[in-house]
């Protein structure tokens, strides 16, 4: 399993309909538990980005198609990176040439 980081901003619909977001979250970890991966961790965050969720997923396919679900829904917008442990780092930094 790979770590992703998935960042979320409210669009206008999301943030006029505020308080349907803690619901739309528990949708949100039901969707990625059935596509066999596991948001670990859940935030609240202050700045350019409104929400995150720390994600075990099989494959970048799989981020893709549950980040673009849950875009197409309109309550907000999506920013996925990759995140490496600090062994697989240290392991692609070995392997330079």
């Amino acid at each position: 399993m790979s770590k992703y980081l998935i960042l979320f901003r409210f669009t206008q619909k999301g943030i006029e309909n505020i308080k349907d977001s803690p619901a739309r979250v528990e949708a949100s970890k039901k969707l990625f538990q059935d596509m066999n991966a596991k948001v670990e961790k859940f935030y609240g965050l202050m700045g350019r980005y409104d929400t995150m969720f720390i994600v075990d997923a099989p494959d970048d396919e799989t981020i893709v198609k549950a980040a673009a679900t849950i875009g197409s829904l309109g309550n907000v917008q999506t920013e996925t990176l990759r995140a490496f442990t600090e062994e697989e780092y240290k392991s692609i930094i070995e392997a330079l040439p």
